[in-house]
């Protein structure tokens, strides 16, 4: 029996993988469950798998959630804070961390279960994003286990020669080949780009994701940052990473070899079959996800990435290219781009000059400490905010030349 702690329990990927554990109650039990302010759905979950931890990111839920904890008759221990999600993340008592958490919140304790030498399943781009080498550097020195839940880096896992130590070279490897559905907009004249609307933005046609990383798919955002992942997930260049859109999300990504073989993952898309694939490593356990039926779908298709459709792809490059800490500066520039886009206080085309401004003001630095990384967050959220409200006029208007 494998205990479980799910960081971001009440997410797409927190409640996919409850549905996951609920199919394997004789191999799985969920240690804890952690939210930042959804107590209601976080009570819920509480009811059906009697977790020993309950904790809140958000200190305001604390209270209102407490009572509701105590009118139910429920006996699990609540925690709130930072702290207390390094803290379950961490403890002896658990085996397994999902770590789910959405943006850099879930950083700390993703490192946390990395130190502590857990299985740590990643679905938090961000941890990687941000400090990369810190990451990996706490997996191998603490005898941690990684294994990552995103379906396309999941995919190139599968993907990858059984001996990975070997690395790519010698694995035969020659590329890495990441696969893009190109999100809502993917047919839409980019002239036409700065009047979507964030409701258009988050409609993803073949994902149920939330609003954060819908955006992120639709400006291909996540594709750039998944690039930067799979370079430390594989030890892989920046070079030998591709992008090529598909938009039936079948094909998850692909690992292409020195004799001319490409590997591909392929699947419905439904994250409970990475999920199951990472909490049964290395079984295969049932997901509850419908098998592929080629025939049906008929086709796949294959298209190049268009550049001027979706720029943000090349910001992540230039991140990655620059090193240290132009990573976590990109990051933390988009989530403060997206926020505000979601708030209506930027039109969706201006995301892309945003980042593109903090990445050339906030000058990257190397990252040997935890605090490199958080200070260079915390400078580029402050000159990311900047740049948005010179932007906006007395009448919250954003002005930026055409766009408008």
């Amino acid at each position: 029996m494998k205990r479980v702690t799910l960081l971001g329990s009440t997410g797409t990927i927190g409640v996919n993988t409850l549905d996951v554990i609920a199919q394997h109650s004789d191999k799985f039990q969920v240690f804890a469950l952690t939210a930042n302010g959804n107590y209601l759905r976080l009570i819920e979950q509480c009811e059906r798998f009697k977790p020993a931890y309950l904790v809140l990111n958000d200190e305001t839920y604390f209270e209102p959630c407490r009572e509701l904890l105590k009118a139910k008759g429920l006996d699990s221990q609540l925690l709130c804070g930072q702290a207390a999600l390094e803290q379950v993340a961490s403890s002896p008592e658990t085996d397994i961390v999902m770590a789910a958490i959405v943006g850099a919140a879930g950083l700390k304790p993703t490192l946390a279960a990395a130190r502590a030498g857990k299985r740590v399943l990643l679905a938090n781009k961000e941890a990687l994003v941000m400090s990369g080498n810190l990451l990996m550097d706490a997996v191998r020195e603490h005898g941690a286990e990684l294994l990552p839940i995103d379906s396309e880096h999941n995919a190139i896992f599968q993907a990858m020669p059984t001996d990975r130590e070997l690395g790519l070279a010698r694995g035969g490897v020659t590329r890495i080949v990441l696969t893009a559905s190109g999100g809502p907009f993917r047919a839409m004249d980019p002239a036409d780009l700065k009047h979507v609307t964030p409701a258009q933005a988050v409609k993803h046609p073949n994902w149920v994701m939330g609003k954060k990383i819908s955006v992120d798919s639709a400006t291909m955002m996540n594709k750039g940052l998944e690039v930067i992942e799979a370079c430390w997930l594989f030890d892989a260049r920046p070079e030998q990473v591709e992008i090529v859109i598909h938009p039936e999300s079948i094909v998850h990504s692909m690992v292409g070899y020195r004799d001319g073989s490409v590997l591909a993952q392929m699947s419905n898309p439904d994250m409970r079959t990475p999920i199951a694939y990472g909490l049964g490593y290395p079984q295969r356990i049932e997901a509850g996800v419908a098998e592929l039926d080629l025939a049906r779908i008929g086709a796949l298709h294959f298209e190049s990435l268009d550049p001027v459709r979706f720029p943000c792809v090349e910001l992540a490059y230039r991140a990655i290219g620059a090193g240290g800490t132009a990573t976590a500066v990109l990051n933390a520039a988009n989530e403060v781009a997206v926020e505000s886009f979601l708030n209506e206080e930027l039109p969706f085309s201006a995301i892309y000059d945003v980042i593109d401004f903090v990445l050339g003001e906030v000058s990257p630095r190397p990252v040997t400490h935890l605090d490199d990384v958080l200070a260079a967050d915390c400078e580029a959220r402050a000159a990311a905010r900047d740049w948005v409200r010179s932007k906006v006029d007395r009448h919250g208007k954003v002005q930026l030349g055409v766009v408008t």
